[in-house]
């Protein structure tokens, strides 16, 4: 997979792909981030991307010109599956959807700034809009991260045990069962005898349950039962 990532501020992204998971899945060449810095597309002489906004609105714009250069300029050099942008009013980034996007094979995704881009941006060139949460960033670098990190770990062969990845939070749309390692007892507090019964199908029927009253308790959304 390959994701390129289009942004004002290239340097917000400098350490979050070079590390765990995503810097190793790039070393093992299964997954590939760009980063590219907006201000190289501009064609104005002082490397502008924002001008204001018609009808007086307070905050600047993202202006379409850099925006359409740079992703006319990576789609002659590829197809792309999805130009995504990030926006506090895009469709809510969750499981499933990041599950979807491991299976691609090249994304955009153009990080927000300022008050937002030109709508004209949004109309003619974005596929996709993405939202991270109901609340503001200064801008969707961190989203972007966030995406990538999501979906980079899906990948087959991106973590090591990839059975890890089925039995998170949110795949089955239940939230983890509690884990525990060792030791056993620390001071009078224990393991839950079942874990350490080796008996396979308690064991599932325990975590079930335990993930079942977890999602109940915290996240009754995701059973439809608010």
């Amino acid at each position: 997979m390959r994701i390129d990532i289009i942004t004002v501020v290239p340097e917000i992204l400098d350490g979050p792909f070079s590390q765990s998971i995503i810097g190793r899945a790039q070393k093992k060449g299964i997954a590939e981030i760009h980063i590219h810095n907006l201000r190289d597309y501009s064609t104005d002489k002082h490397r502008r991307c924002d001008d204001y906004a018609f009808s007086g609105s307070a905050g600047m714009v993202m202006t379409i010109q850099p925006i359409e250069a740079c992703i006319e300029h990576l789609k002659s050099e590829r197809q792309y599956d999805e130009i995504i942008y990030t926006s506090p009013d895009g469709e809510m980034f969750n499981q499933p959807m990041a599950n979807q996007m491991s299976q691609l094979q090249n994304i955009i995704i153009l990080c927000g700034h300022y008050k937002g881009i030109d709508q004209r941006v949004r109309d003619h060139l974005i596929t996709k809009e993405i939202s991270i949460g109901d609340y503001v960033l200064t801008g969707g670098e961190l989203a972007a991260a966030v995406i990538a990190d999501a979906v980079v770990r899906l990948i087959p062969g991106a973590i090591s045990d990839e059975t890890s990845a089925l039995s998170d939070s949110f795949q089955d749309n239940l939230l983890s069962a509690p884990v525990y390692t060792r030791p056993a007892d620390y001071k009078g507090w224990k393991v839950p005898e079942v874990l350490l019964s080796g008996n396979e199908r308690l064991i599932e029927d325990w975590k079930y349950e335990q993930a079942l009253e977890r999602t109940r308790r915290l996240r009754p959304d995701l059973l439809g039962e608010e």
